[in-house]
């Protein structure tokens, strides 16, 4: 697990810029660091090494005759499988690193090789006889890849602050990206928050030769139930399937542990994976907010070490410039602040964790998937609720009318994701200038689309595996946990996993049965169920637990005076006048106080972006030294 970084070389000082830019990105790497320099490719690395600990694992990494050159930042659970078939072709290997085999494996397969591939894996390969670049990024976009275009040199890497060291980087704030950013409480498409800065997308690679960028999708979910299987027998599949990556992803030279909540998804994980530590956190004595006193229990019942700890309100917010420095781009999810501090409780003690993202997105398990036909309501003609609809749109927004709302609306009309901030109206109402930023159902109906043939909860998990997860649960994952040079593993993100549950039918993932037990459990049906079995008899309950995510006290805090201050002193601020009519911040802010609505995640998403703009715009890049120490 490292960090990468990279140019193509058009200056006189590489060797130096390059030293300056893998500095940058350091906390993703403290063990090792190496580079290559040429007079067309500038390569840096840092190592958190984890297989083949020894010296002879640190990278750039070459291919036998030294005409191909690897960085690479991730894992690949079945290199060993990869290595024997390159060793039987011939090739010759120096290391026992996986990164080994994907140079060589490259050499040998092209691009084809990105499809044999098991793991997380962000890389490029430099073919100096070709003088042509070629760099990917994994499935689901556990790792990240970045990449800028300016002026005459390509800069590619694992972190975007990377570039900053770069002289040819320019600096400038895509006011778009802020637009989309009000709606979806992250940066939603392939732009950033800096213009001509990109992500490359999960399961993309490209190829950069004579100053041209070229990009393709090589791998994509494909949803195709299959209902020949009873229940039983998915539970089954479910259970050995997922036994199998949970293996796989233990893979190391190092000991591994695992995160824990009260939820099935990282129960599940860290009752079979065998692991001897666990890592908690919560707020506070309220058992809305603190996940603590269960995950004790259940790491009790099944004989494993719990490490926890209590995040105090002053901690938290203390900590805010320090995770919107390490996070590249603003996210407006609280709970990236308590994945900070989980991962710096287990950096404490170890280099890997398991933890259990991904398991919603892939198996159903969001609560807004058993919306689309719940209710009585959904059986009216489709007229009658959307000229409902259309009439309860133009009343205050409030939960009875909004039910409305959201019903007269088709999936792809109404839902964005699992988090919807301002509309298009209050974003633009709100914002001072007009941005090129398109609609939201701009940036999602080409997904749906692609689903147009499937029911209303495929096309939101299929909505969700492509934007929510990669722009948000994953982005958080990597960054909180690199920022502590800690490898955060997701056993649930696994091609296999993903295979088989392509294959679940609609009524395994979300039901709406009653009657018994096991039927009670609307979403993540046939998951949980597996969970059931496979949890020791006195943890069982954990699978049809309330889900909870990361729960923070946001909402109670902004109606304390020291954090309402906080709050709207940034409100107030030259750079809130700079973008947003600020009257209408404050009155968000007051209303909210003043408990005539809940307005705790609009504020926030508006709050953190004026937090990681000071970061980046105001302070260079720096947040402050106070923060250093929180």
């Amino acid at each position: 697990m490292c960090g990468i970084v990279g140019f193509t070389n058009n200056i006189d000082n590489a060797n130096k810029v390059i030293g300056e830019m893998m500095d940058r990105i350091r906390h993703r790497g403290p063990d090792a660091e190496g580079k290559y320099v040429d007079g067309d490719i500038a390569l840096g690395h840092r190592r958190l090494s984890i297989i083949d600990i020894s010296s002879s694992g640190d990278q750039p990494i070459f291919n036998e005759d030294g005409s191909k050159v690897i960085i690479f930042n991730g894992e690949i659970y079945n290199y060993r499988e990869i290595r024997e078939k390159l060793v039987a072709a011939g090739h010759t290997f120096k290391t026992n690193t996986d990164t080994e085999v994907l140079v060589h494996g490259y050499e040998e397969y092209g691009a084809d090789l990105l499809n044999m591939l098991r793991g997380m894996f962000s890389f490029v390969i430099w073919d100096k006889n070709k003088r042509e670049l070629f760099g990917a990024r994994d499935f689901f976009g556990i790792k990240p890849m970045y990449y800028a275009k300016m002026g005459r040199t390509l800069m590619f890497g694992s972190e975007i602050k990377s570039f900053l060291a770069h002289p040819e980087f320019k600096k400038e704030l895509n006011t778009a990206a802020l637009e989309n950013y009000l709606t979806f409480q992250y940066s939603p498409t392939e732009e950033t928050f800096f213009k001509n800065v990109f992500k490359l997308l999960p399961a993309h690679y490209f190829i950069f030769k004579d100053g041209k960028m070229s990009i393709k999708r090589y791998w994509d979910v494909n949803f195709r139930p299959d209902d020949a299987p009873s229940l039983d027998e998915w539970v089954e599949r479910i259970s050995d399937t997922f036994h199998d990556s949970v293996k796989a992803h233990k893979i190391a030279d190092v000991e591994v542990g695992s995160f824990l909540s009260s939820g099935v998804d990282s129960s599940y994980v860290a009752a079979i994976a065998d692991v001897d530590k666990t890592f908690t956190v919560g707020f506070g004595n309220d058992e809305r907010y603190n996940e603590i006193g269960w995950a004790k229990n259940f790491s009790k019942a099944v004989n494993i070490e719990n490490t926890s700890k209590v995040i105090s309100p002053e901690e938290y917010w203390g900590s805010l410039e320090k995770i919107q420095y390490h996070m590249d781009e603003p996210l407006a999810d609280p709970s990236a602040v308590a994945l900070y501090f989980v991962c710096n409780i287990a950096s404490e003690r170890l280099k890997v964790v398991l933890s259990g993202e991904g398991a919603d997105e892939i198996f159903g398990g969001y609560n807004v998937y058993s919306d689309p036909d719940g209710t009585l309501y959904d059986k009216l003609p489709r007229g009658i609720r959307r000229a409902v609809g259309s009439v309860a749109e133009k009343l205050p927004a409030k939960r009875g009318v909004n039910f409305f709302v959201r019903k007269g609306k088709d999936v792809e009309e109404r839902f964005i994701g699992n988090a919807y901030m301002f509309s298009p109206a209050e974003r633009k109402a709100l914002l001072k200038t007009e941005t090129s930023a398109p609609s939201p159902m701009a940036i999602t109906m080409p997904y749906f689309k692609r689903v147009a043939d499937m029911d209303d909860v495929t096309k939101m998990q299929f909505l969700d595996l492509h934007m929510w997860m990669a722009g948000d649960i994953l982005l958080k994952a990597d960054k909180m946990s690199m920022a502590n040079s800690l490898e955060l593993r997701v056993p649930f993100l696994d091609k296999e996993v993903m295979a088989l549950a392509e294959q679940i039918p609609t009524k395994y993932r979300v039901t709406h049965e009653k009657g018994t037990d096991e039927t009670k459990y609307i979403t993540k049906y046939a998951m949980r169920l597996a969970a059931k079995k496979d949890t020791p008899e006195q943890t069982a309950k954990t699978a049809a637990k309330k889900k909870l995510g990361f729960p923070v006290p946001i909402r109670v805090w902004l109606k304390e005076d020291k954090y309402y201050g906080i709050v709207r002193g940034m409100f107030e601020s030259g750079s809130a006048q700079q973008f947003f009519n600020t009257e209408l911040l404050v009155k968000l802010l007051d209303d909210h106080r003043d408990g005539k609505s809940d307005n705790s995640r609009k504020i926030w998403t508006v709050f953190t972006f004026l937090v990681w703009y000071k970061v980046y715009f105001e302070n260079n890049g720096a947040y402050s030294s106070a923060e250093r120490t929180a």
